[in-house]
């Protein structure tokens, strides 16, 4: 056998040195990548997820804060202290509401858990932001430091007025600006006084009835049949499938009946010949159930789905997602029950006042938000929160038509009550059956008013058991529009 040449030799090393290095420099590469991957990572979480995760209602480690921090104020926009925490010389603290239940759901409560602005902003109040040396100086005297202040979008003077509107009441208002997101105003009842919540838990808890329970956020937890608030939904379906809506006509007499279903206009109103407009505006349940038959469900079914039924909503708060379930197996009761906003089909408060603030926002959704801004304890800023854009719900056509039929049902129909105001009202009316006792229904209205000085500001208010909207809902909505734009 032929012994290999010296030559050859060589380059089978050079051969096998070169694979070497070209296997070490690959593994060095990959690592590299990686490391450099997990540091792009790093600095991602700690700029956008790490205060998310940290604030995360399941961190147990949060509470450990509170032990070098004294939890910061919450404050209304317009300088109200909503919550404290009041120091004793004994360096005893107790977390102080100075307007007990008036905010109770949208500040929330921080003994015996945590709820509201308390709950999704406790990393934020328990952060000190004092001046370095400052908390340099507490940390040798054995002191906590001040924590950060929580400045929210919630208008006093709205808030006061919608929770004094609602009075004994129990449901639910919101107040919100359609063109930047923010919550003007939050109010939930039955309520409690989170002063005395620790004092009350075993009394609240052992009520099992969650629908009554008074820790229930009815703007957002509470599901709702529409009622006649529905028709908005219908009325965008309607004027999907037919481009040539305006010549709808339909002969109100008071009720209308198709296979063993009778659907009666409230009151057994008679409303007489009507085009689309006019039964939006007299709110005509007959005129409706009739258009319901001739709808596409599965078309109804998509459009309800793209404003944000069965859907995901963008609020901090905790909150429960509504439901439409017709589809093309549902009967013809389901059917003209449904188009009126009564069978399966439930909502909550928020949810209509937001497909109403993307109406009033010619189709845009801005993300609802109760945060402006955070400050340390000598009011220098910390972070502040912008309006951002949610989505476009509605193109600007679809807008404008239910901006026009909305507005309407002031001029001319059940909303009539906001007519010939300093502002310009625009809504819907909804009277929602909640039993099968004849009368007992829940008193709805949605819209928003506007004027080029202060802007836009959208409604939504629900009563429950308070019969028809337009006597009941809406007097209350025209109490805040009127704080608001005359105030």
């Amino acid at each position: 056998m032929k012994k290999p040449s010296k030559s050859t030799e060589r380059k089978s090393k050079t051969s096998i040195k070169k694979n070497k290095n070209r296997e070490f420099v690959t593994i060095t590469y990959m690592f590299l990548g990686m490391f450099i991957l997990m540091m792009g990572y790093f600095a991602y979480f700690q700029v956008f997820k790490s205060e998310d995760f940290i604030n995360s209602p399941y961190n147990t480690r949060q509470d450990k804060f509170g032990e070098h921090v004294v939890r910061g104020s919450i404050l209304s926009a317009d300088g109200k202290t909503l919550a404290e925490t009041i120091v004793e010389e004994d360096g005893s603290e107790t977390r102080y509401y100075p307007y007990g239940s008036m905010f109770a759901h949208a500040v929330g409560y921080d003994s015996n858990g945590k709820s509201g602005i308390e709950s999704f902003a406790n990393f934020n109040l328990l952060r000190s932001h004092a001046f370095f040396l400052e908390q340099v100086v507490n940390g040798l005297k054995d002191e906590k430091n001040p924590g950060d202040n929580v400045i929210t979008t919630l208008n006093y003077s709205l808030q006061e007025t919608a929770y004094n509107a609602l009075g004994d009441n129990n449901g639910a208002v919101v107040a919100l600006e359609p063109e930047t997101g923010k919550i003007l105003a939050w109010v939930s009842k039955p309520d409690f006084n989170p002063n005395t919540i620790a004092a009350d838990w075993d009394s609240i808890i052992s009520n099992t009835d969650s629908e009554n329970s008074v820790l229930l956020n009815r703007v957002s937890q509470g599901l709702y049949p529409p009622g006649s608030t529905f028709k908005i939904l219908t009325t965008l379906e309607y004027i999907n499938e037919n481009p040539n809506y305006s010549d709808y006509t339909y002969d109100c007499t008071g009720s209308i009946s198709k296979d063993d279903t009778e659907i009666h206009c409230y009151d057994n109103a008679v409303h007489g010949t009507e085009d689309l407009k006019t039964s939006f505006a007299k709110s005509c349940n007959a005129s409706f159930a009739n258009i319901g038959l001739s709808l596409n469900k599965t078309s109804f079914a998509k459009l309800c789905d793209s404003l944000l039924f069965h859907a995901d909503l963008p609020i901090a708060y905790p909150y429960q997602k509504s439901s439409f379930v017709l589809n093309e197996d549902s009967d013809t009761s389901a059917t003209m029950q449904t188009a009126i906003g009564q069978g399966q089909t439930l909502v909550t408060p928020l949810h209509m006042a937001l497909i109403t603030s993307a109406i009033a926002n010619d189709g845009v959704l801005m993300k609802p938000y109760v945060i402006d801004h955070t400050e340390n304890y000598k009011g220098i800023s910390v972070k502040e929160y912008k309006p951002s854009a949610y989505g476009t719900l509605l193109d600007e056509t679809q807008a404008a038509t239910m901006q026009e039929f909305m507005s309407y049902v002031v001029s001319d129909g059940t909303g009539s009550k906001l007519s010939g105001q300093s502002y310009e009202a625009a809504g819907k009316t909804g009277s929602a059956e909640y039993s099968n006792t004849k009368g007992e229904s829940h008193a709805w209205f949605t819209g928003y008013a506007s004027t080029e000085e202060k802007g836009t500001i959208v409604v939504t208010v629900i009563v429950e058991g308070g019969g028809a909207g337009s006597t009941t809902a809406v007097p209350i909505a025209k109490k805040i529009f009127d704080t608001y734009f005359n105030n």
